[in-house]
This record gives structure tokens, sequence and C-alpha cells, in this order.
């Protein structure tokens, strides 16, 4: 489990988030290293991203975060 993340947030894989969005996985790299899409790390340090994020943007809602770091 993903300290991370809570129990009812679904997490989803940078191939997931691609598919949805019809783009390369490594696009949605590119995204997520420009401050686009937030994403979470897993101890093996792949990528994971928030499904509740991810469907926002593909509804075309602005994401407002925080600035990290």
């Amino acid at each position: 489990m993903n300290a991370h993340a809570t129990d009812s947030e679904s997490l989803l894989t940078p191939s997931e988030v691609a598919t949805l969005f019809r783009v390369d996985p490594k696009t949605v790299t590119r995204w997520a290293k420009a401050g686009k899409l937030s994403s979470i790390r897993t101890l093996g340090g792949h990528r994971r991203y928030r499904e509740s994020e991810v469907r926002d943007l593909l509804n075309g809602i602005p994401q407002q975060r925080p600035s990290e770091g």
C-alpha cells in the first residue's frame, strides 16, 4: 500500500494515463516533470498518477496545485 494515497484513491500507471489521452507514456512523464500533472513515486521509483486528477484534466478542469520544493 502506498503511504501517500488513501484507500479510496485509485492510482494509474503512465501507460494507463497515456491510453486515456491517446499519447505516448513518455509524454505523460514530460507533463509530470512540467508540473501539468502531479505524480507519486512508488518505492521502486515508478510514477503513479491520481485517477481523480487525471479525470479532471481529461474533462478540462484546471489544476490548482501548491508549488513543490
